[in-house]
């Protein structure tokens, strides 16, 4: 399981493409190897972004200032080089897509990674199967 929010500032919507950023995280963890091996299974992949509506950032005086914080939630079990890659490869694609914004306006980015038990989550999937190779 790795499930990827990206919660930002709703001044940055128009602007921040965040589909095509979500395609680019979902496949990034996708296709990640540590030590040759998958960190995550495609089918227990997801990414979505949610636009925050109401924030405010600093004082509120900055009026072109925006913020993306990406959560990541993974199961536990991964090693720690399995955990720095993700994060690294993560918000370098978080880096590199606002890149043009960052040079123009004030913006935050940040990621943060939480893992937890498998004992406290329920799940029920069936797309494991279909993104096994024949």
């Amino acid at each position: 399981m790795s499930h990827m929010t990206l919660e930002y500032s709703a001044n940055l919507r128009s602007a921040g493409r965040f589909s095509e950023l979500c395609r680019k995280l979902a496949q990034c963890m996708s296709a990640l190897r540590v030590e040759g091996a998958p960190v995550y299974p495609p089918g227990g992949v997801r990414v979505r972004a949610l636009a925050c509506e109401d924030y405010c950032i600093a004082d509120g005086t900055v009026s072109d200032a925006g913020f993306v914080h990406a959560i990541l939630k993974i199961g536990a079990g991964r090693s720690d080089a399995a955990k720095q890659a993700t994060c690294a490869a993560l918000f370098d694609i978080m880096k590199a897509h606002f890149a043009e914004q960052f040079a123009q306006q004030g913006l935050a980015l940040s990621l943060e990674l939480n893992e937890f038990s498998e004992a406290g989550t329920l799940k029920h999937n069936n797309l494991h199967p279909r993104f096994k190779k024949p």
